[in-house]
């Protein structure tokens, strides 16, 4: 049992450099708080209880099984399972979060600015969303396996900006806090590392190991008035 506490607290200190979780422990610190999580595949939930054991967790995804297990779900409040493009969020109730978290989804959404203004009002007075996607810069870098370019991924349906999505959020009773092209300083640092992981193993490189140094992605930080 130490030798998996261990591996645990190894895994929350890892995830705990992710610009998502950057950014939670921005707005929350070590306080607990309720998160809406806009795309919750790949073991979100998990992975977001490790590094902050008092989220109350909430996941949003178009698919129930997208990379998780039967412990995610032990580790979510609830789950929504929709299509966001249909405009329907009458599930998810309304003034309950502390923070909503929208990381590499806009860009498969053709609405997502309707999208974006009917989640707001799920979020309470004070708190705090994030929305992170692939920028304009995106669409002239070279392809590569996992993304690089914006065309990599055929899912990609619309190219959203700073600028844009900036007065949205204003016009909607929000202030930006931060906002730019993602520049994460650990992974630029564990560039290296990752490359040689990738020959060393005989894997595919992942275009996403050069995304903060290349500036693939853009993001928003906002706060709600």
């Amino acid at each position: 049992v130490p030798h998996l506490y261990l591996n645990m607290n190894v895994k929350a200190f890892a995830s705990s450099f992710v610009t998502k979780f950057i950014f939670l422990r921005r707005s929350f610190g070590s306080k607990p708080f309720r998160l809406l999580d806009i795309g919750a595949g790949n073991h979100s939930a998990t992975k977001a209880k490790r590094v902050f054991p008092l989220c109350e967790y909430h996941g949003v995804d178009m698919e129930k099984d997208y990379n998780n297990d039967q412990e995610d779900f032990n580790q979510m409040a609830a789950f929504y399972e929709m299509d966001l493009t249909k405009l329907d969020f009458k599930s998810i109730p309304d003034n309950y979060f502390d923070g909503i978290w929208m990381v590499h989804v806009i860009e498969h959404l053709y609405n997502a600015d309707e999208v974006i203004k009917l989640l707001l009002p799920k979020l309470k007075m004070g708190g705090y969303m994030y929305v992170e996607y692939p920028g304009k810069r995106s669409t002239t870098l070279p392809s590569m396996h996992g993304s690089l370019n914006f065309k990599d991924d055929p899912t990609h349906v619309r190219v959203y900006a700073v600028k844009e999505l900036s007065a949205l959020f204003t016009a909607n009773n929000c202030r930006v806090l931060s906002s730019g092209t993602r520049r994460n300083p650990w992974f630029m640092m564990a560039i290296p590392f990752r490359v040689v992981m990738s020959l060393v193993k005989g894997e595919k490189m992942q275009g996403n190991i050069f995304w903060d140094v290349l500036g693939f992605a853009e993001y928003l930080w906002v706060q709600k008035k």
